[in-house]
């Protein structure tokens, strides 16, 4: 239930209201003066203020205003012995709820209270989000303790309220544009917008419209103009994931927008002028992709020049077990399990394992063990089989699993995985990290109904 502050400098209204008002099950604080009223507001969890217009140090309506810049969340509902239509004005722009006339609507005073307790929730609820949001995109979401990733967040910090160029390096699943989500959250153009393109993603053409957009009747189909992604950008941060896999021919106009901070729409040619911070990505070795005619050397030089090698999980083994806390939370959360821990095998087996798939094969393994396990504890049987195996094969009581055993705990996977996703084969075949031609082959091949 909300907290209420009613200040009046009259003590029977002030008594009257707090009755009423707690009649209604509402915590009811009193102040006689906008001085105490602040004091409260600054030591207590306030909801709504109720605040009379004409007190002895102040004027309730400028005090909204104030109230309003301290805290956003709290609404202000004023009363006035004489109301009138330049002060109901001011009140509202100030960002009062409400200002009403004592006496006359008295009657307006609880549903005005209910009303501005739901505003008070809403915002409650947006002010969460925006913090969970800001956490998810900022430095805070990169889990890790060990030195490794530590001293790799260390630089990206430094480096993030620069408007360098930040050339990103590492193998696939290690979390680059997480990195880079972090550098454009930490920099002076957070405001402004994030955008994200994987170069590998589209063909030439497509990829040059996508960065650079068109004039209409470049082609056919373009009906009018239309803006690329270093327009939409301007003033914020353009994220080219995969950059190894660019074209030539759009490198040499990728150079252009760093050297000049202008682009060619397709069709145009007029000169756009755009200013953005670009972070670049790449699981490639850029000089051998320049040695072997795939690169622009220029270009190399001029995104190289704040590079930042993200670690593989091999190289950061210490920090397996909080990530699995991590994700164990997020898909207990999601798939509706009460999943608390992971036993020690369970753990010791992800340890042993090499990781090629990094972070994301990682994700994807917690996934699938949650959707298998029944009980509150992550085991060894609900790993996939290569994993598994592997870690009976390092340990010291090592088990030679049978084909028809293996071939069992397969078919119990695939069942269960299908359960989980309601015969949904292409979501499962994701899951279980086979093609989907593989898992028609198994199901048929294990009659799963």
């Amino acid at each position: 239930m909300n907290t209420i502050l009613i200040i009046d400098d009259e003590a029977k209204i002030r008594s009257l209201l707090s009755r009423i008002i707690s009649l209604e099950g509402f915590e009811v604080f009193e102040a006689s003066n906008l001085k105490s009223g602040l004091k409260k507001l600054e030591t207590s969890e306030i909801d709504i203020v109720i605040c009379d217009v004409k007190l002895p140090d102040g004027n309730g309506v400028e005090f909204s205003k104030i109230i309003k810049e301290k805290f956003p969340v709290v609404e202000v509902i004023l009363l006035t012995a004489f109301g009138n239509i330049p002060d109901g004005v001011l009140a509202i722009k100030n960002g009062a709820f409400d200002y009403i006339t004592k006496g006359d609507d008295n009657t307006r005073i609880l549903p005005l209270i209910y009303k501005a307790s739901e505003k008070v929730a809403l915002n409650k609820r947006v002010l969460h989000l925006e913090k969970q949001l800001n956490r998810k995109q900022s430095f805070d979401s990169i889990i890790g303790k060990s030195s490794t990733i530590t001293g790799v967040v260390d630089s990206a910090r430094k480096v993030a309220n620069t408007d360098a160029t930040v050339l990103l390096t590492g193998e696939t699943g290690t979390g680059k544009e997480v990195f880079a989500q972090a550098i454009h959250h930490a920099s002076k153009r957070n405001k402004n917008n994030f955008i994200a393109i994987n170069c590998s993603a589209f063909g030439k053409d497509l990829l040059e419209n996508e960065l650079f957009g068109h004039k209409a009747g470049a082609f056919t189909g373009a009906l009018k103009d239309s803006k690329g992604i270093f327009e939409e950008a301007n003033q914020g941060t353009v994220f080219l994931d995969e950059i190894g896999e660019m074209p030539l021919d759009l490198q040499a106009k990728l150079l252009r927008v760093l050297e000049s901070g202008e682009f060619l729409k397709v069709g145009d040619s007029k000169p756009i002028k755009t200013d953005v911070r670009i972070v670049a990505a790449t699981n490639r070795d850029l000089e051998t992709e320049i040695a072997n005619g795939n690169f622009r050397e220029d270009l190399y030089y001029r995104i190289n020049i704040f590079q930042i090698k993200l670690p593989s999980l091999r190289e950061r083994v210490a920090d397996i077990e909080l990530l699995v806390q991590f994700f164990l939370k997020s898909f207990s959360l999601k798939t509706g399990k009460n999943i608390s821990s992971a036993s020690q095998d369970y753990l010791q087996a992800l340890k042993n394992h090499p990781w090629k798939g990094n972070i994301r094969e990682l994700r994807n393994v917690i996934e699938r063990s949650v959707i298998l396990t029944d009980s509150s504890e992550l085991d060894v049987e609900s790993l996939p089989l290569d994993i598994s195996i592997s870690n009976d094969q390092n340990s010291s009581q090592t088990k030679i699993m049978s084909a028809f055993s293996m071939a069992s705990a397969e078919k119990m996977q695939i069942q269960k995985v299908l359960n989980h996703t309601k015969g949904n084969k292409a979501e499962a075949a994701r899951l279980l990290e086979i093609g989907i031609a593989t898992l028609y082959r198994k199901v048929e091949e294990y009659k799963i109904s």
